[in-house]
């Protein structure tokens, strides 16, 4: 895109501030922290209740960057960059995206539904992509701002569009509509995702068909929930020879009736009934909802008139479809994030703001890069656009693997190419990888899996799968919650909540929290060594410590006149000034912490002291999470208050204050004071069942099936004989066990876990480093995959069956399970 600045002035409804030359832009941004913004970018600073980009346009006009769309200026700003001044940024971001997109004429797929959009989008790709030159939504860029991304990245060597559409409530679709304005309409399975936003599954139905307000054709599943609001919505929004084209397993009235569906291991055979003859597929996939998606792309083919032999041959082609980047631990100290099934050009942009984003301290960046596809652009600009994408974000090395990538080798000063993949692999030895951060990103034809398998540190197959993704998500929720102003401490202590810590810190210093938090200081100095620059402060700090603390500049939390006496003493020797300190008061926790009758002699200590400065004073809740305990949540904060206020009067200091925990932040909103601690609700969980379902699950436990074998009636399992076969049964053997953090109080029939979707109950004892499960009614194999825990079940459950707190389930699994963080 090159869009000339001024030309948006009547489009955003905006006043202009600047420079009287004409200026063009061709990068559209919202992230203050990617390392594309540049001379020739249009940053459209979004303000919301979590963040509000206008702080940082200081630092982007520092950055290089001269154009904005803004909501004000800021007073530091004035008359050093060029602005369009706007009512609504977001609103502007779409009105820009809704200008864009009638610029062409070409026809674009919109999808929208509770499941399958994503999987169906990468299908359509797939499948017409021989035919097409496509652009479409990367990744999951499906919301309010992903949407007017996504359309902002046509140009004018595309011919078809592949869009998708989500939403979580009412009145949000008619904006995306304006913007995607599909022609052909894909309406996926209707689930209970996001239902809390809607009064019914009809309103929910009704808000996402207004995708297809100017749809010629809108495919759908039938179902009596859909005929019907599909009947009121062509009444209400008429279009001439609009079709409507449905098909359906049970309903002979559908334009395509599914006669057959037939299991063969892990495919599936359907025969279709369409236009009065029979046709066969071959799908190759046995789950219901992979089949349901690729039913929907056939639609989309039948309707673009594809012939059954075409389809055929196309569709058994499928995979799996990898929806997020993910970080493992790599061989020789290097980290790798797999993104190997997808290489296009608006994808690498997001995934080298990843790479950044987790970028190990002191670490190179590398990434291994194919052919790029369906870029829209001639190879010479395309490969111009990545070399100069790779240079801003400062990449050490650059390892080209195809034919094309190949012939444009001299674009990549820091490059070597290959030829193919197997021609990579026979150097791979010699390229040296250690100290790395590798990007691995490949066009699906690559095969670059292989890459991924070779370069990634060899460890038991038990893992734990980190969302950070969903991290975000319940970070943004808690913000949401806070006054105006009030900062934000996040709990990382206990290796991230068993979930790791130095991973999720990266992701919070993104998000720029103001503070995390530590229980012991070797955890603050892992994070330190680690790149992480945000303030820590130490909950907990040993005396010995003190000089560590120091020196990486961590800030301790005092507890008493010992400890505060001892820190001052190594401050006066090391010759500190105004070295931070926090300061904890015990109002009925009785943990640790000043109480009142020692107030005064932690005033005397303090008054006049220049060595230390008190950064914060805080408290503990010590039953935030319990109605019946209310009386006592409130006497903490006026005790609170008023210790506080004495020590903040006696010594003339004004520090942060803080008092509230996640359950704090939910049930008492007036003690947020100027900072509030946010812990385990940031990794899902929270005590409120109403508050529940609006967090996401981050964890989700997973092993596979060593062995599988049938034993007789009689026959026992395990340690102990605890488990006697009454009939023949089908004996799985998980490896993972108590030493991962599997309680034993687990096994016997108390637990189960998860295989194809349905529950495996724990037979026998839990051992050490296994575990045994009854799937004789489970269709299953050896190397098949397990989830101990995550959506089901959740650690909240098995908190509840196992008379413990799910803080226990989550910080009991072993440093041994590796974590895989994906996004």
């Amino acid at each position: 895109m090159s869009i000339n600045l001024k030309s948006l002035i009547p489009v955003l409804h905006a006043e202009w501030t600047g420079s009287d030359n004409d200026i063009f832009v061709d990068h559209i941004s919202i992230d203050s922290r990617s390392l594309q913004n540049g001379s020739e970018t249009l940053f459209i600073a979004l303000s919301g209740v979590n963040n509000d980009a206008h702080l940082y346009i200081h630092e982007l006009i520092a950055a290089g960057v001269q154009n904005f769309v803004v909501q004000y200026i800021p007073e530091s700003c004035i008359g050093k960059a060029n602005f369009l001044l706007v009512k609504n940024t977001l609103d502007a971001l779409q009105e820009l995206a809704a200008y864009y997109r009638n610029l062409f004429y070409f026809p674009i797929i919109g999808l929208t539904g509770s499941n399958g959009k994503t999987i169906v989008k990468e299908w359509l790709n797939f499948l017409l992509s021989p035919d097409y030159n496509i652009i479409r939504s990367p990744k999951s860029y499906n919301s309010q701002v992903g949407v007017p991304l996504s359309v902002i990245a046509i140009n004018e060597k595309h011919n078809l569009g592949i869009f998708e559409a989500g939403i979580s409530t009412v009145n949000e679709m008619i904006k995306l509509e304006k913007i995607i304005k599909p022609t052909i309409g894909v309406l996926t399975n209707i689930g209970s995702a996001h239902d809390e936003g809607f009064e019914s599954p009809e309103q929910k139905i009704n808000e996402k068909l207004l995708l297809f307000k100017e749809s010629e054709v809108i495919i759908y599943q039938k179902n009596i929930l859909v005929d019907q609001s599909l009947n009121l919505f062509c009444a209400q929004y008429p279009l001439k020879n609009r079709n409507l084209f449905s098909w359906s397993f049970t309903d002979t009235s559908a334009n395509v009736f599914i006669l057959k569906k037939e299991n063969k291991g892990e495919l599936t055979h359907i025969q279709y009934q369409y236009k009065g003859a029979v046709f066969s597929l071959e799908i190759p996939f046995s789950d219901s909802a992979s089949v349901e998606n690729a039913i929907s792309s056939l639609l989309v083919l039948l309707y673009l008139n594809y012939d059954s032999e075409t389809i055929q041959n196309r569709v058994q082609n499928l995979y799996p479809v990898q929806m997020r980047l993910e970080v493992k631990n790599g061989i020789n100290n290097c980290s790798i994030i797999d993104d190997s099934y997808s290489s296009d050009f608006e994808s690498l942009k997001i995934a080298l703001d990843f790479l950044e984003s987790q970028q190990k301290k002191n670490a190179s960046k590398t990434i291994i890069l194919s052919d790029i596809v369906q870029s829209g652009f001639s190879n010479e600009e395309l490969y111009s656009k990545v070399a100069q994408l790779i240079a801003d974000n400062k990449i050490n090395r650059v390892i080209g693997i195809g034919t094309t990538i190949s012939a444009f080798a001299a674009k990549f000063s820091n490059g070597i190419t290959f030829q193919n993949k197997a021609e990579f692999i026979a150097q791979i030895e010699h390229l040296n990888f250690e100290n790395e951060t590798i990007l691995i990103k490949g066009a699906r034809s690559f095969q670059f899996e292989e890459i991924v398998s070779l370069l990634e540190e060899k460890t038991h197959e038990t893992i734990l799968e980190i969302n950070l993704n969903s991290i975000s998500h319940n970070l943004n929720y808690y913000k949401s919650k806070l006054a105006s102003k009030v900062k934000l401490m996040v709990m990382v202590k206990a290796f991230g909540y068993g979930n790791g810590g130095l991973e999720i810190a990266k992701l919070l210093e993104h998000h720029k929290v103001d503070y995390l938090g530590v229980a012991f200081a070797d955890e603050g100095i892992s994070l330190k060594n680690g790149g992480i620059k945000l303030p820590i402060m130490v909950l907990n700090p040993e005396s010995t410590s003190f000089p560590s603390i120091i020196q990486y500049n961590l800030e301790p939390e005092i507890y008493s006149v010992k400890g505060l006496k001892a820190f001052l003493k190594i401050a006066r020797e090391k010759d500190l000034k105004d070295f931070p300190i926090h300061i904890k008061l015990d109002t009925g926790m009785h943990r640790l912490g000043f109480e009142e009758n020692t107030l005064g002699e932690l005033i005397e200590t303090l008054k006049g002291n220049t060595t230390v400065k008190v950064k914060s004073v805080l408290s503990h809740l010590a039953t935030s999470d319990e109605v019946k305990h209310y009386d006592f949540v409130i006497s903490q904060i006026n005790l609170f208050e008023e210790l506080s206020s004495r020590l903040i009067s006696a010594l003339n200091i004004n520090p942060i204050r803080h008092i509230l925990n996640t359950s704090g932040i939910s049930n008492f909103p007036d003690a947020q004071y100027n900072m509030v601690r946010l812990g385990i609700g940031l990794y899902g969980v929270s005590n409120d069942p109403a508050e529940q379902k609006y967090l996401e699950n981050v964890g989700t436990l997973k092993s596979i099936i060593s062995q599988v074998r049938t034993i007789p009636v009689g026959d026992s399992v395990g340690y102990g004989r605890r488990f006697m076969a009454e009939k023949e049964t089908k004996i799985a053997t998980i490896p993972i066990g108590y030493a991962d953090g599997i309680s034993r109080l687990w096994g016997n029939l108390v637990g189960y876990v998860v295989i194809k979707n349905q529950k495996a109950p724990i037979v026998g004892n839990v051992c050490m480093d296994m575990l045994m499960v009854d799937v004789s009614h489970i269709d299953c194999k050896e190397g098949d995959s397990v989830i101990i825990f995550g959506e089901t079940p959740t650690v909240i459950e098995m908190a509840i069956a196992l008379k413990t707190i799910p803080y226990e389930i989550m910080t009991s699994i072993s440093q041994r399970v590796k974590r895989v963080f994906f996004r």
